[in-house]
């Protein structure tokens, strides 16, 4: 590795240097938990290789040490929107940043390439296709790199949930640049993700750090999908607050933002199929309005760091857990409490199934994405702590959360097992040959044409299950696969079949735990705004937190940036608790570092000023 000892000061007075810099430039007290360590290390010049949550400041532990040393650091990132968002909140603290994107006008790039030359920059974002080109690395050669930094590191992997085979080209741009440090930064990589990122990615083993997968503020919930009332009522308990709904089809972003703006709520389509001006107006009415629902295909969000994103709703089940905990990660960056509601459906289980059965991957791979779903199904379908379950695939070990459907008592659970084996008896007994609807119209004592046709009526098990609702044998089944108890044909007509595992309760060797009860909603005591939370229950302090975010919402349109560069909410709830009325006392706000105070400070403190003279 080229960079000295000396250059990059990697001693106590760096870090306290680095400690003063946060404050004085970004605004902010303390270094969240992990960002010292690594910092430190990355300013003694090692390689790192960092797992940190969503919302855990990743991206402060290689903007500190690109502001302490001379030089360029190079970030590498996959999307355009992530890129141009984070250069836009560095400018906004002052920071020399700019992002070398196809979405840029050719002079602007020209522009940019003449400043990463002459060393203007600090901090150069560029997506790693550009960084392969002959004439970019010859560039950069020229350039006095310091630092390459690498987000979305798990796309290097082909373990990883988002691998992309642009990632493979870092390892020798490194070596081009003579070896220059690197650091990698994911919030979802497994031991056999982190195991292939450092080799691909890496000479020599990096500096581990796994600081957790808990997101500890959001609130987890999971139902069967009964119809679109139940996104409607989830949406419904967060008024002004801005949410993502994701939908697995375009058609269904289209149908189901139309459901929600008829119940006067402010939502918007966002998929691939519409105009780029479209798409991009969306986006902009996102990021600088409050209160707005976006209701978009999953690609949505990944090139977003709005940090006051209050809930996560998925219409449909996510591919795996992987991307079901990078897409919830999407709410409530900030800290404060946000909400997510996953619904589902046999049928979604079953497509899932069978997109990895008709993907050309390799075999291997197909088992790696069979395992990752079943982990998804479980966790949905779980008796248990959502969380508990949840970082239980990631190796880490909790307690109950209090933070779930689950632990609010919204679920309740009961010894499955005679109802497990009512089920079982239908399948064993119909020579396991038939799909869902056909066994719970057994179950349920219906006759049908298909149970007359095949004379299903004078089994012994036809109307055993009258006791519950074909909902709750929908659920039943569900939760059995999800246990292992039962086997899905997913290439056929969703047959059903009993596996070993479910021999052995068939024939009482084994109990089963169930859900008894479904939630679709939840207790709306942990549905209310993050900011109510936060500022208590004073009308007062409500109505100034809604001035301060018009005034905010305000500046952002004038100057065509995102809210959350102006101020995140974060930011204007200290303001509230704080009521600062002079730059000094804006100056102790959290957030609000040297270039933010010289350019909105004057704006709130006139809003606080109004208000606390009752203008």
């Amino acid at each position: 590795m080229s960079t000295s000892t000396t250059e990059i000061r990697a001693d106590a007075a760096g870090l306290e240097e680095a400690q003063q810099l946060l404050q004085r430039v970004f605004g902010f007290a303390a270094f969240r938990p992990g960002q010292a360590d690594i910092i430190e290390t990355i300013l003694a010049g090692r390689d790192v290789l960092a797992v940190m949550p969503t919302g855990s400041g990743k991206s402060l532990c290689y903007q500190l040490p690109a502001l302490m040393r001379p030089g360029l650091t190079i970030v590498v990132s996959p999307l355009i929107a992530l890129m141009r968002n984070q250069v836009a909140q560095l400018r906004g603290y002052g920071i020399a940043a700019a992002s070398l994107t196809s979405a840029n006008h050719p002079q602007e790039n020209q522009m940019l390439l003449e400043q990463i030359e002459r060393g203007a920059l600090r901090l150069a974002y560029i997506a790693p296709e550009r960084l392969a080109r002959p004439e970019m690395i010859a560039l950069l050669r020229r350039s006095n790199v310091k630092l390459i930094a690498v987000d979305e590191a798990h796309c290097i992997s082909q373990w990883g949930h988002d691998f992309r085979p642009e990632y493979l080209t870092l390892g020798a741009l490194r070596e081009a640049l003579g070896g220059v440090q690197i650091v990698a930064f994911t919030a979802t990589a497994d031991a056999a993700t982190r195991a292939d990122i450092a080799g691909r990615l890496f000479a020599a083993p990096p500096q581990v750090f796994v600081h957790g997968f808990d997101r500890p503020n959001l609130r987890l919930a999971m139902s069967p999908r009964t119809g679109s009332k139940q996104i409607v009522h989830f949406v419904a308990a967060h008024p002004e607050q801005s949410g993502i709904v994701y939908c697995g089809s375009r058609r269904r972003t289209e149908e189901l933002a139309e459901v929600l703006r008829g119940e006067n709520i402010k939502a918007l389509p966002y998929h691939a199929g519409m105009e780029t001006a479209d798409r991009s107006r969306h986006q902009d009415i996102f990021l600088q309005e409050d209160g707005t629902v976006m209701v978009a295909t999953i690609a949505f969000g990944m090139g977003i760091d709005k940090p006051d994103v209050r809930f996560v709703c998925h219409a449909n089940l996510p591919n795996n857990i992987e991307s079901y905990y990078q897409e919830i990660g999407r709410a409530g960056r900030d800290g404060l409490p946000a909400d997510t509601l996953t619904l589902y459906a046999t049928s979604d289980i079953a497509l899932r199934r069978r997109q990895i059965e008709e993907n050309n991957s390799s075999e291997e791979q197909k088992r790696i994405d069979r395992l990752r779903l079943n982990a998804l199904v479980s966790l949905c379908e779980s008796p248990t702590c959502r969380r508990q379950t949840l970082l239980g695939y990631f190796g880490e070990t909790a307690g109950p959360c209090g933070n779930c459907d689950v632990c609010d008592g919204g679920v309740t659970v009961i010894d499955g097992t005679v109802l497990a084996q009512k089920a079982m008896s239908a399948i064993l007994r119909t020579g396991e040959r038939f799909g869902t609807e056909h066994l719970v119209s057994i179950l349920l004592g219906e006759a049908t044409e298909q149970t007359a046709k095949f004379g299903h009526e004078r089994l012994p098990t036809f109307g055993v299950g009258r006791d519950k609702s074909r909902n709750e044998w929908r659920s039943i089944f569900r939760q059995l696969y999800a246990a292992g108890i039962l086997s899905l044909d997913i290439t056929g007509f969703g047959r059903w079949s009993v596996t070993d595992r479910g021999r052995e309760v068939l024939r009482g060797k084994a109990t089963i735990p169930l859900r008894e009860q479904v939630v679709t909603v939840g207790k709306k005591a942990a549905r209310r705004a993050a900011a109510t939370v936060a500022l208590g229950d004073s009308e007062d302090d409500r109505t100034l937190f809604r001035a301060l975010r018009v005034r905010r919402s305000a500046l952002a349109k004038a100057q065509a940036v995102p809210a959350y560069v102006v101020a995140p909410d974060k930011s204007l709830i200290d303001m509230v608790r704080r009521r600062p009325a002079t730059r000094a006392e804006m100056a102790e706000v959290h957030g609000i570092g040297e270039a933010k105070l010289a350019q909105y400070g004057a704006d709130f403190l006139e809003v606080i000023r109004q208000h606390q003279e009752g203008e």
